[in-house]
């Protein structure tokens, strides 16, 4: 049940209901995360929604981002976006076996993707300075200054919808995550 307020889409009114038929258009129905975010704050759905855009025109590719996503909502315990960004995952072309992976800090059969993964945890996990030996895993692993800043990005995208989902409690209308 939510904590925050939440409106029945065909209820929403101005900018919200603008939102919600244009999220309904693009994926087929309006997550329950969105709906959350969008009764409270279209300005905020607005700018969630500007940053994932943002995030499909950087240097990452939707696999790369979807590892992320997994990795940083696997550490905040955010089950709604775990089992929305499986499902994403598994469409990116991420395997179930690599999924639960990189969820996990565990190998998935594929290095980059690992030091990936690993480079996400640290950042979930830590607090101060990155560790030059962090940033230097990645690079190794063949990421650019410009993939990591774009990490970065998708940190900042999917702590916002992790802390949205925690707050709220949000229901699943995702299938649940292992």
């Amino acid at each position: 049940m939510s904590r925050l307020h939440t409106i029945a889409i065909p209820e929403a009114t101005g900018h919200a209901a603008q939102l919600f038929t244009a999220i309904k258009g693009a994926i087929g129905m309006v997550p329950n995360a969105y709906v959350a975010v969008g009764s409270n704050s279209p300005v905020a759905l607005e700018a969630a929604l500007n940053l994932d855009g943002a995030l499909k025109k950087s240097s990452l590719s939707a696999r790369e981002i979807e590892v992320i996503k997994l990795a940083i909502s696997e550490d905040a315990g955010c089950d709604y976006c775990l089992a929305a960004h499986t499902l994403m995952g598994s469409k990116a072309g991420l395997s179930r076996p690599a999924i639960l992976a990189v969820r996990k800090g565990e190998p998935s059969g594929d290095e980059r993707t690992d030091a990936l993964a690993s480079f996400a945890h640290a950042l979930a996990t830590s607090s101060g300075t990155v560790p030059a030996e962090v940033v230097a895993a990645v690079k190794a692993a063949g990421y650019s200054d410009a993939q990591i800043v774009d990490t970065l990005l998708a940190i900042s995208s999917i702590t916002f919808t992790n802390l949205v989902n925690r707050v709220n409690d949000t229901a699943l209308d995702f299938p649940a995550a292992d």
